[in-house]
């Protein structure tokens, strides 16, 4: 049984940054493709980026792509998100997803283990 906990959410001004960091344990951290995801409430929730297992390949939702980076260090058991150029329709609980899939994919039944999630909110 893997652990996801993430930490790094928080309250932050349209264009700015934050970076959302995400610890596994209780498993093999190699074994898992991570990605991150973002729910809005009432809505479904959405695919933001996939890192493989040993980083060599990622993935991102277009609505993303080109300001937020994933990252993982595997010594560390842990897996990053760096957002930059934050916009008010970012706002969002985020979660980080382990997935036996080693290719990205935006299904949430492909991933097995969820973290509990962090807010993130970008003001205007």
């Amino acid at each position: 049984q893997v652990q996801l906990v993430e930490f790094g959410g928080g309250l932050v001004q349209a264009g700015g940054s934050l970076r959302l960091s995400c610890v596994a344990s209780g498993g093999p951290f190699t074994a898992y493709g991570m990605g991150w995801w973002r729910q809005v409430l009432g809505q479904e929730r959405a695919f933001v980026a996939h890192i493989s297992r040993f980083g060599g390949t990622t993935n991102y939702a277009d609505s993303v792509k080109g300001r937020y980076n994933i990252s993982r260090d595997n010594a560390k058991n842990t897996v990053y998100l760096q957002m930059n150029g934050l916009k008010p329709e970012d706002t969002a609980v985020y979660y980080c997803a382990a997935t036996l899939r080693n290719t990205g994919s935006d299904s949430p039944h492909d991933y097995r283990y969820w973290g509990q999630g962090t807010q993130v909110t970008v003001s205007s």
